[in-house]
């Protein structure tokens, strides 16, 4: 949970500038204008910035805490594999975003909603065998702790 609060701070500085630069180069003087094309200039923003790190193992909040994204078989993600997980990680967002949407739900309940979906989203993966989270399953990836992974690279040796 730690790693998500921090790789949250992370984003809203990323999205902040991707949103200022998205901004100054359509010329955009209202939040409104332009809203959707933003949203799909952000989508493709996070996803650059999270395929191009998971490909490389890790964020810089990943790093911090220790986490490493590998494929089943304990290999870095490719970038089609990176690519993959981050479209699969919307799983945590898109069925509350879309329930939201479809029935005009005001900001109260569609706040409930969508942390009452996160939290179920999220203990699903204490009923994968691996601990691993749904999207990490479909996806074929999955966490390990990266300093256990080092510890046993360095008894190789």
């Amino acid at each position: 949970m730690a790693c998500w609060c921090y790789e949250g701070v992370l984003l809203f500085a990323l999205i902040f500038i991707a949103s200022y630069l998205f901004s100054s180069l359509s010329q955009t003087r209202h939040a409104l204008e332009n809203r959707h094309a933003q949203q799909a200039f952000l989508f493709l923003v996070l996803g650059i910035y999270f395929g191009w790190f998971w490909s490389r193992g890790q964020t810089l909040a990943m790093k911090t805490w220790h986490i490493r994204v590998v494929d089943r078989e304990g290999l870095p993600l490719s970038q089609k594999r990176a690519v993959a997980r981050y479209l699969l990680s919307w799983l945590w967002f898109l069925p509350p975003l879309a329930a939201v949407q479809i029935f005009q739900l005001d900001a109260r309940f569609s706040l409930f909603l969508t942390v009452l979906w996160v939290c179920l989203w999220a203990s699903l993966a204490r009923l994968h065998q691996d601990r691993q989270f749904f999207h990490d399953v479909l996806a074929g990836t999955r966490l390990i702790d990266s300093k256990e992974d080092q510890s046993a690279a360095r008894a190789q040796m």
